[in-house]
């Protein structure tokens, strides 16, 4: 019943049928994460960086109503420059497909078709969480639910710094998820290596976290992991600077009645306005450092299976 609906390309279904390395990657990043042209190059780069690492690419979108796993130059093109991209997340699926629509997926859609595709492990820049004043609003993205349920191992630089990070953790916490920092104690928020916040398990290698990963799912303890890579030293911004920009973007969104899945992009636009483009530098070689990650982490797996 799924091949109605999902379209692999013959180079990534190749790899998963013998085994290889493949990582998943989203794309919201492409048409709501990042302006043009930038998105489209981070995107090839990205894609680049998963094959240099040994691992094959796996991006994901919604073309004409189509699961399609593993984008074309043209494709790619589309979801960078095209208009009515749909940000897709569970609860839009069903409905993109149906009007044949252009959607790019979100953590928790893109987590959902990676693993209707047989894939294990997905890079991106930061999960979704918990929003700030969640218990007015019960804004709480859907990524949380799907982690706790959806057997893919997500790779990201934390949570995005325009979240409550202390209740997402409580929050993945209670659904069981294990929040991992690689190579780090600290739980990293996006921009900045630091959070204030513990992780559950600090791993140094990727081979241990690759056993983790399997001994996990040999278990059957249902649903993904979430890996803290802190964004490289040499790109972090700075705690302070990062935060008082994000409060700034926070109260500008407030006084506009800017809610719901409009807030994110808007958030980091005004973030990046306000600091002067440093946050969209900073947001490209997070992807870039996750991707690397990602790849060897996936390389481990493939043998173990």
């Amino acid at each position: 019943m799924l091949n109605k609906y999902l379209s692999i390309k013959p180079e990534i279904e190749s790899a998963l049928k013998n085994g290889d390395p493949v990582v998943a990657l989203e794309s919201t990043i492409i048409s709501h994460g990042m302006p043009y042209p930038e998105n489209i190059k981070t995107a090839r780069e990205v894609e680049r960086i998963v094959r240099d690492n040994g691992a094959i690419p796996a991006t994901i979108a919604i073309i004409n109503g189509k699961l399609v796993v593993g984008l074309d130059e043209d494709e790619l093109e589309l979801l960078g420059k095209g208009k009515n991209i749909v940000k897709a997340s569970r609860r839009d699926l069903p409905f993109i497909i149906a009007k044949e629509m252009n959607g790019a997926t979100t953590v928790a859609a893109t987590m959902i078709i990676a693993a209707m595709a047989g894939i294990k492990v997905f890079a991106t820049g930061g999960i979704g969480g918990v929003h700030r004043q969640a218990q007015e609003t019960f804004d709480i993205s859907a990524d949380l639910q799907e982690l706790s349920n959806t057997n893919v191992a997500v790779v990201c630089a934390g949570a995005k710094s325009i979240l409550d990070i202390g209740l997402t953790l409580e929050y993945l916490e209670t659904q069981g998820v294990p929040v991992v920092g690689f190579g780090t104690d600290e739980f990293p928020a996006f921009y900045t290596r630091k959070s204030g916040y513990k992780v559950d398990y600090k791993v140094d290698s990727e081979i241990e976290l690759a056993k983790a990963i399997k001994a996990k799912w040999d278990l059957q303890l249902k649903g993904g992991l979430v890996i803290g890579n802190p964004i490289p030293y040499e790109y972090e911004m700075s705690y302070e600077e990062i935060n008082k920009a994000i409060e700034n973007a926070l109260m500008e969104a407030d006084n506009n009645g800017i809610k719901g899945k409009e807030a994110t992009p808007f958030l980091l636009s005004k973030v990046k306005e306000i600091t002067a483009g440093k946050s969209l530098d900073s947001n490209i070689q997070l992807v870039y450092n996750n991707a690397r990650l990602a790849a060897k982490l996936s390389v481990e797996l493939s043998k173990l299976y």
